[in-house]
């Protein structure tokens, strides 16, 4: 194709999903940055400021997410390429997360990648060409004890990936998911302070945390041409703590 390929990170202003926008530009693909409540922080100095372009989009809401995908069309082109990796973590014991807390936890981090996906799944078909990839989470692989809902919709995630898999890979669109372990960012941050840190970094096999540029790595892979027969895959980035 003659123009750079387009991509959506959705919860690009921080963390992994800033660590994922900023490894695509620098790849030389145009960047919509998705945020909603947090500001798009500067990008990394080698990163071209031109390729990085921010859009306001609340993925529990399906006008905004219409909003955002018709901003970025009109901007900088169709979307080529989805990074569904917006969502938010709740630390609660079981028997105190309510209903409330279940719908919100369902619409932003399962949710929310169906309505982005629906909103640019025509235009990658129309192309017969799209990447997906969706950010699950270790804790939708193996269950969750202290945010059970959490667990619950990521593993929701990793189904749906594959479900995509299943429905489009053969018109040219790939969906995967990458599973982060313990990360090196604000949310990880605050858990380190618990006082069994030392000893959950101590059972991971590589002996440390993750960085945000690993889990960016694999991403940017899978967003690749190279990647074109990887469709329905869950890529592990969690340094051996768990090997499904």
């Amino acid at each position: 194709m003659n123009r750079p390929r387009v991509a959506l990170v959705t919860g690009a202003s921080r963390g992994i999903g800033k660590g994922i926008a900023d490894a695509l530009a620098k790849a030389n693909y145009l960047v919509a940055a998705g945020y909603n409540s947090s500001p798009i922080l500067p990008i990394a100095e080698e990163s071209s400021l031109d390729s990085i372009w921010p859009v306001k989009i609340d993925i529990s809401s399906e006008d905004s997410v219409k909003q955002a995908i018709q901003s970025v069309e009109n901007h900088i082109g169709r979307v080529d390429v989805l990074v569904n990796n917006a969502g938010f973590a709740q630390p609660k014991p079981f028997m105190e997360i309510s209903d409330a807390d279940w719908e919100a936890m369902l619409s932003v981090n399962l949710l929310g990648a169906v309505r982005c996906t629906r909103a640019v799944l025509p235009g990658m078909l129309e192309n017969n060409y799209g990447r997906i990839v969706n950010i699950s989470s270790i804790g939708g692989q193996w269950g969750g004890m202290y945010q059970v809902h959490y667990a619950a919709a990521k593993a929701g995630l990793i189904n749906f990936t594959r479900s995509m898999a299943k429905l489009y890979s053969g018109q040219g669109v790939t969906s995967n998911a990458v599973s982060p372990g313990l990360i090196e960012t604000e949310m990880i941050a605050q858990e380190m302070k618990d006082p069994s840190a030392p000893s959950r970094v101590q059972g991971i096999p590589v002996a440390r945390l993750g960085t945000v540029p690993e889990v960016a790595a694999a991403v940017l892979y899978l967003c690749s041409d190279e990647a074109g027969y990887v469709t329905g895959q869950t890529i592990n980035v969690n340094g051996g703590m768990y090997f499904g």
